[in-house]
């Protein structure tokens, strides 16, 4: 549990609201660093987001033989030891039946639909954002140089 000391210098970060007042004025930019820093640990390594992707697209859970089929270029070692560690950060929910052939089948937890979700929003944001970064950039014509 944390301390009132920590309690107190911790600070809600700002939601963005739509007339754009939000702010980060007053937290320190280290302490968001940090947090950005293990954001970026855990959702960047190579097929953390593709393994997320089948999960969050039915309610149903996914055995490891699909992730296999679904994850071209990605090794069945890179693919175990990204799943455990997904299991191990409280993501994904593991679970083995003691069957022959042995089936191993994945769900999200509350936790690990949380992330889904916030990935999907950062992937509509993209979309959003992307077609007008394109538009602009087509429509936007440097200004000359004119010698005086």
């Amino acid at each position: 549990m944390e301390s009132k000391s920590n309690n107190a210098r911790r600070r809600e970060l700002p939601l963005y609201k739509e007339d754009g007042c939000s702010s980060f004025e007053g937290y320190d930019p280290s302490s968001l660093m940090a947090e950005t820093a293990k954001l970026r640990n855990l959702i960047t390594k190579r097929g953390t987001l593709e393994i997320l992707i089948p999960l969050c697209c039915s309610t149903s859970p996914v055995r490891h033989k699909k992730f296999r089929e679904t994850l071209k270029g990605i090794s069945s070692k890179t693919l175990a030891y990204r799943l455990k560690e997904l299991e191990g950060g409280g993501i994904l929910e593991r679970h083995s039946y003691n069957e022959i052939p042995p089936r191993v089948e994945y769900r999200l937890t509350t936790k690990g639909q949380e992330l889904v979700e916030s990935v999907i929003a950062l992937l509509q944001w993209l979309r959003k954002w992307s077609n007008v970064a394109t538009t602009a950039t087509t429509h936007y014509s440097p200004p000359l140089n004119v010698r005086d």
